[in-house]
């Protein structure tokens, strides 16, 4: 079977007709940098699919002390955005230029690992995601936006239209390890964040991309680090629990046991980014 029918609505609610029409059989896609090549190669064979070009969601802009970020605004306009460096490059190590013209922030949230590098950076942002659907506006946590692999919160009939993500002058970092120096799927993603009072750490946010079946918070090592100094024995603490809390796979990128092994090794790298902020320019 191949698409049948290609539907490109020209507004939110005219959007919610079709997903309220034709249910969870509708495919939906923005720049379908994943989907596509799925399609186009056999390996999904969907009727109908709907794209998302034309709503209008495409918007990146400061809003008080929140970047607000439409659901199909580009990884390039992610890139180019100056008010959360962390989210810039994020978006700059994704894939290739040539896809980064295309993929969206939003789809981002539903890319399979080992993708999702700026949704694991989104994530150590404390994120919001403005889904939409026939009762309104629905507010969801990034935190709790993810159900399992490949599945979400989101009702069958709701769209994801908007992120809001806080804009903070915290310390942060974004690091990709793979194969490769760029254009590469990853072994393991680490974005970090610590909020600073004096020389401890009030707040930390400890994020793994592609150990898990979808972007997650290592609750240990955050709470490794919080009332401490960034010394070096926190860090190895925060290291420790790092790895504990990983959930990762094997595949033809790398095995379980590989990933597990790296994710030590890039939240070591990224932590102690941010205990000598200085040496970055921050």
């Amino acid at each position: 079977m191949t698409v049948s029918s290609y539907f490109q609505p020209a507004s939110v609610p005219e959007a919610l007709a079709l997903l309220t029409e034709h249910g969870p059989e509708l495919l939906v896609i923005a720049g379908g940098t994943v989907a596509m090549p799925l399609i186009n190669e056999g390996i999904s064979l969907p009727a109908r699919v709907m794209g998302l070009r034309r709503l209008g969601i495409d918007r990146v802009e400061l809003v008080g002390d929140r970047l607000m970020i439409g659901a199909t605004a580009t990884l390039t306009a992610l890139a180019a955005q100056p008010h959360l460096p962390l989210l810039a490059e994020a978006a700059r190590h994704t894939a290739s230029w040539q896809v980064r013209n295309v993929g969206t922030v939003g789809g981002n949230l539903f890319t399979p690992p080992p993708g999702g590098g700026v949704a694991t950076a989104l994530l150590a942002l404390d994120t919001q995601v403005e889904a939409i659907g026939p009762s309104g506006v629905r507010v969801l946590p990034l935190g709790g936006f993810w159900t399992g692999f490949m599945t979400t919160a989101l009702a069958p009939d709701e769209l994801a239209v908007r992120l809001a993500v806080p804009v903070t002058a915290d310390r942060q970092a974004f690091l990709k390890f793979g194969r490769k120096a760029a254009n590469t799927p990853a072994v393991v993603t680490v974005a970090a964040r610590v909020a600073m009072e004096g020389d401890v750490v009030a707040d930390a946010r400890v994020a793994l991309g592609a150990v898990g079946p979808h972007p997650l918070r290592s609750a240990g090592a955050e709470a490794a680090l919080l009332g401490r100094p960034l010394t070096h024995a926190a860090i190895a603490e925060a290291v420790a629990a790092a790895m504990e809390d990983a959930e990762p796979f094997s595949d033809p990128v790398a095995s379980a046991w590989y990933r597990r092994r790296m994710v030590g090794v890039m939240v070591e790298r990224a932590l102690a980014q941010l205990a000598q902020p200085e040496e970055r320019g921050a």
